[in-house]
């Protein structure tokens, strides 16, 4: 039995991309290289979607085929990002000092600073909004693991932000938030 077209996964495709270039920036920290790599996995859903379980989460599903694409990506050409040139190291953030609130570009340059599971899992578990079971799915590891990086992540983005125990950011931005918040409510 078939679905009525209007039903059909590759019909909702379009809904998922913000949220997909949104990870894939994440995991790549470059426009373009995430850009091409929604594409890819755009292209790797279309021509799968047969291997779609209806009635799962499609957004999932998508998720875990860009992760997969990109560390494929980075295992093929073994290529790691490295600041031997001090780059990165000479744009430290610092908390402003004026009215207390911390500019969004402070807080992606420590982002980038974190490991990429780090990163990865404050991205799932916080900006996307996936509970900690489905990152652990998407990821391939034990949901204990997907927990522990994202609160190694979170205390390591207070230190670099030099944020004081207990000190909480006042911004408005609420995927910046949601990375930050020590008790996530998604975890079902």
């Amino acid at each position: 039995m078939t679905q009525p077209s209007t039903a059909h996964p590759r019909d909702q495709l379009v809904d998922h991309l913000p949220a997909l270039r949104a990870f894939a920036l994440s995991l790549t920290r470059e426009g373009a290289a995430a850009d091409d790599l929604v594409q890819d996995t755009i292209v790797k859903a279309w021509t799968n979607m047969d291997k779609f379980q209806a009635g799962t989460n499609l957004r999932a599903w998508l998720f875990t085929i860009l992760r997969n694409t990109f560390y494929s990506s980075r295992r093929k050409t073994k290529r790691e990002v490295s600041d031997s040139d001090g780059i990165h190291a000479a744009r430290q953030a610092t908390r402003p000092d004026h009215d207390g609130r911390l500019a969004l570009r402070d807080f992606r340059t420590a982002f980038q600073k974190l490991p990429d599971e780090q990163r990865e899992a404050l991205i799932l578990v916080g900006a996307s909004g996936f509970s900690y079971e489905e990152a652990a799915d998407m990821t391939g590891v034990a949901v204990g693991t997907v927990k522990s990086r994202a609160n190694r992540g979170r205390r390591k983005l207070a230190e670099l932000l030099h944020l004081e125990q207990g000190e909480e950011l006042n911004m408005t931005d609420q995927a910046t938030l949601a990375v930050m918040a020590q008790n996530n409510s998604h975890s079902r």
